[in-house]
């Protein structure tokens, strides 16, 4: 009964052991697999990306540029009104700071008055002036002075043929010597006459030059002040802060009340022209890179989606160059640096109105070199 029970009892833990066996085997089989797997898809992305950086230059040191314009105030004064808050969106030319302009406004006053006086004096636009009528005068004068000059000259011409037949008489004895000196002093008069009205005429030409020239005198004394009442006008309207382009106002540094100079900054306007991307590259980098080269633009504020843009120009010089103190390789000790060259690109297609890109984002830029 003992050999016939004993194999009935060995069979079960045969059968258990050639079933537990396998159970290492598979498991090892798998991760084998795994590995594999996992190697064949890191050579494969390491080759994709060994090819695309064959095709490709790539920079971090890239941000989103645009125009950001500065609002300042262009006369001095208190401030009676500002329209604007921060982050509000404004249009070209609408009014978004007001200075008080009582001051400007009786300067202006002031300008006009001066005007009228100085083109009563010049004249124009129809009206006689002070200078003209000057002119005028002065003209008459020397006209009167002319004709009496010929009257003068008459009475020479006269007095001469009465002294000089007065001097046959006297000859003949037929007149007095008396008066041959009475026509020799009635033409020596005449003669006198004829000089005094020609130097009267001469002061009279003078005369007529002296109120002409202040005909030009006043006519720049109106153009000066034609001047001073743009000038004026000009200034009151600068009481008027208007917005120098659309756009969004930003640090905005101004309120009502406040005492304000000729060029203090107001705000900011971040304008609506369009953005660019400003990317720094190696010059180690710039070997294959050209203008008009197309540009994947990976947004770090907006992960998993690219802009495109296009080469538009390279810097003519290095970024170090405009520093505030640029380096000077032949003082002290020299340590070669890899410089950055400034390379601007085109926003060519953006993300769309829900993803804005604003000046001052962080861009990895990859430019496709053939």
């Amino acid at each position: 009964m003992a050999t016939a029970t004993q194999p009935q009892t060995n069979v079960p833990r045969a059968t258990a052991t050639a079933s537990a066996t396998p159970a290492p085997s598979n498991k090892r089989r798998v991760v084998l697999v795994l590995v594999a797997l996992g190697a064949i898809l890191g050579l494969g992305w390491g080759l994709k990306q060994w090819l695309y950086g064959r095709a490709h230059e790539s920079t971090d040191n890239a941000q989103v540029d645009g125009h950001i314009v500065p609002v300042l105030a262009k006369v001095s004064g208190y401030v009676t009104a500002v329209n604007v808050a921060e982050n509000d969106r404004v249009r070209p030319d609408s009014t978004l700071v007001r200075i008080d302009e009582s001051e400007y406004a009786v300067k202006l006053a002031q300008a006009d008055a001066d005007l009228a006086a100085a083109r009563a004096a010049a004249g124009g636009n129809g009206l006689q002036g002070q200078a003209q009528a000057a002119v005028q005068n002065a003209t008459g004068q020397r006209a009167a002075l002319d004709a009496n000059i010929a009257g003068a000259r008459a009475n020479v011409v006269k007095a001469d043929a009465d002294l000089g037949r007065m001097r046959e008489l006297v000859a003949k004895q037929v007149v007095s010597r008396q008066q041959l000196d009475a026509a020799q002093a009635a033409a020596d008069a005449a003669h006198a006459q004829l000089s005094a009205a020609q130097n009267n005429a001469g002061a009279a030409g003078a005369g007529v030059v002296n109120a002409e020239a202040g005909v030009r005198l006043a006519q720049a004394r109106l153009g000066a002040a034609k001047a001073m009442r743009d000038n004026a006008a000009l200034q009151l309207s600068y009481t008027r802060v208007t917005a120098p382009v659309a756009g969004i106002v930003s640090r905005k540094q101004v309120e009502v009340g406040q005492l304000v100079q000729a060029g203090q900054p107001l705000l900011t306007v971040v304008s609506d022209t369009g953005v660019w991307v400003t990317a720094n590259f190696k010059e180690t980098q710039l070997h294959d890179l050209r203008v008009g080269q197309d540009v994947e633009l990976d947004i770090d504020a907006y992960g998993g989606v690219s802009a495109k843009g296009r080469v538009e120009s390279v810097s003519a010089a290095t970024g170090a160059k405009f520093a505030l103190l640029p380096p000077d390789n032949a003082t002290g000790n020299f340590t070669k640096v890899v410089q950055r060259v400034p390379v601007r690109i085109r926003v060519t297609e953006g993300l769309g109105k829900d993803r804005p890109l604003r000046p001052g984002m962080s861009v990895v830029a990859h430019v496709a070199t053939p």
